[in-house]
């Protein structure tokens, strides 16, 4: 039971075998934990295990009678039932009992507020059906042996739930940059790979992938490739210095070539086990352009008219004056009167700083 509790965090439903099992052992008509409180300001985030609850009473809840529940505010970490804390008639006489539980077939509860050093507040709850002899004293004292495990896996959750976080985050950046991203074990097979890197390698035009491995479709690119990534994973697993080596691949269509950038992972003093993270390559195609629009950023960071924003954003892009002008169907000397005003916004008195000043700003991080 302890090993179901422990590794609630890393089930696709977090703490759904837990429940199930923790149900069945106490001949419960369900069994609940809820991860988020509902508020005034949003619905809560719970697990169920027992028979389906419908939409419709889980959003009744979470909308109306949460507000009406008077087993809630437990002492900490104490396994207790709603009869002990209200009293068996105040509990089946109140609101909640009769418009929201009896319907469900719900007649006692047993629970705990559980409380961290993070600050989470969650709460664990078994019910049993309309009819059914109360908790024993067995059950409760195999609740009260399950909280210390529960408190110690929210804790792990939150702190697995903060890292998905980041890491979304980062992978959202790179995607953003347009920069394909490839993570190796540490035999070079690929553990995953970012969005942009899945369309680079489709497209199998200098690049491509050979089975679970990365291949350059040159002979001699394809063995300095692989020469790199060994001598990257060679060191992976004896320094926990940052390690970085680089190379072009030609593209047999005659596009610009891929950048490509292999750097190495380090252990941590405590890594163990198999195909963990050892190399990450980082693949720049310098055609591929990015979809989002650019316009409403760089109007307000350099408070540009939309005429002005357009003659930046097809300079930033490679343009000539005149290229952009043309572009814009716009006379070259209306295009210099524009690009005057934008040095002066700016801050900047050439063409290359502007373009510089425009690439380096936080719209490549859009």
């Amino acid at each position: 039971m302890s090993d179901c509790a422990i590794k609630g965090p890393i089930e696709t439903v977090p703490w759904k075998s837990f429940l199930d099992r923790i149900r069945i052992d106490l001949n419960a008509r369900y069994s609940t934990f809820v991860l988020r409180n509902p508020t005034d300001k949003g619905g809560g985030l719970m697990v169920n295990s027992g028979e389906a609850v419908s939409t419709e009473m889980t959003e009744a809840y979470n909308e109306t009678y949460f507000t009406l529940d008077p087993f809630l505010n437990l002492p900490a970490n104490t396994v207790v039932t709603a009869e002990e804390i209200v009293g068996s008639q105040a509990w089946r006489s109140s609101a909640f009992f009769r418009e929201y539980l009896e319907p469900l077939g719900i007649g006692n509860i047993l629970g705990a507020d559980l409380y961290t050093d993070e600050g989470i507040h969650c709460r664990f709850r078994v019910s049993l059906g309309a009819g059914q002899p109360d908790f024993s004293a067995a059950d409760r004292a195999l609740c009260r042996l399950m909280l210390p495990h529960l408190r110690r896996s929210v804790s792990l959750h939150s702190r697995l739930d903060a890292l998905e976080s980041e890491r979304r985050l980062y992978v959202g950046t790179m995607d953003r940059l347009l920069i394909g991203t490839v993570i190796l074990d540490e035999n070079g097979n690929i553990l995953r790979m970012n969005r942009i890197a899945e369309d680079i390698l489709s497209e199998r035009d200098g690049l491509r992938l050979s089975g679970s491995t990365l291949a350059a479709e040159a002979g001699q690119e394809h063995k300095e490739l692989k020469r790199l990534i060994n001598e990257i994973l060679g060191r992976s697993a004896s320094t926990s210095v940052s390690v970085v080596e680089a190379l072009s691949i030609t593209r047999p269509s005659g596009r610009g070539k891929l950048g490509i950038l292999i750097r190495n992972v380090p252990l941590t003093e405590w890594s163990e086990g198999k195909r963990y993270p050892a190399a990450a390559l980082f693949i720049r195609d310098p055609e591929r352009r990015g979809q989002a629009s650019y316009e409403r950023i760089v109007r307000q960071l350099f408070d540009l008219t939309p005429a002005e924003t357009a003659l930046a954003l097809l300079l930033a892009n490679g343009l000539s004056l005149d290229e952009a002008a043309e572009q814009l169907n716009i006379r070259r000397n209306t295009a210099r009167a524009h690009l005057r005003t934008i040095f002066s916004k700016t801050g900047v008195t050439r063409q290359t700083e502007l373009v510089r000043t425009i690439l380096n700003s936080v719209i490549s991080l859009i």
